[in-house]
């Protein structure tokens, strides 16, 4: 039986998105460098399309708790984590760029730890999440996957996708590779409750860890 979330409203509306096709790469640099650093649109550019999101209050409510669920475990697990935000993931080689909801490094860490992270040279982040309730024109499995993404997770507003990557394509999974003990229903719990009060969500969330943790099921 696959688990599901229980919906965060009736009709969801995640993003407003803008669309822009037959750009060049440097058409897409121009456009980049022209937004202020300190915005809230998200850019994703693959292959000459240009996809340009906006979130709303349903998306970011999503994105900020996967966050704090990632941290939890994180921290309760005993875990390291540089996290990227949403760092503009650019690739000119492969035609390809985009700003993820959230990017991080977990396993590779120490190898990016304490400095800026160049694409050129060192890895792909290890976790990347993109929260995309309305509809995308591009497709976010192949291009994290050609960047050389290990795990992506993709949540519509009800279903958490998660993906590894293998042979440079992605294989859904059940369970995240990075938390293979976490079961899928505890993010649905988490992000229902929160909706009602995210501080005992919190919680609760961190209690469930700390038990399995204790018992050595986790």
């Amino acid at each position: 039986m696959v688990a599901t979330a229980p919906p965060i409203q009736q009709s969801l509306v995640g993003e407003k998105r803008v669309t822009l096709r037959g750009l060049t790469w440097q058409g897409y640099q121009q456009i980049l460098h022209a937004l202020p650093e300190s915005r809230a649109a998200r850019l994703t550019y693959d292959h000459g399309i240009l996809e340009i999101s906006m979130p709303l209050e349903s998306h970011e409510f999503a994105l900020r708790l996967i966050e704090r669920f990632i941290i939890i475990l994180i921290f309760e697990m005993g875990m390291k984590i540089k996290t990227m935000g949403s760092t503009t993931l650019n690739r000119e080689d492969l035609d390809r760029g985009a700003e993820p909801d959230n990017a991080y490094y977990i396993q590779n860490q120490a190898k990016v730890a304490g400095r800026t992270v160049n694409l050129a040279e060192d890895p792909a982040p290890d976790l990347v999440v993109e929260v995309d309730i309305t509809h995308t024109d591009i497709d976010k499995n192949r291009l994290y996957a050609a960047i050389d993404v290990p795990e992506f997770w993709s949540y519509n507003g009800q279903e958490w996708r998660i993906y590894q990557l293998q042979e440079k394509t992605y294989q859904e999974c059940d369970r995240s590779p990075t938390f293979p003990g976490v079961k899928k229903e505890y993010l649905y719990n988490f992000l229902a409750k929160a909706q009602q009060d995210e501080i005992e969500a919190e919680k609760e969330f961190r209690s469930l860890i700390q038990e399995k943790i204790a018992k050595k099921s986790l």
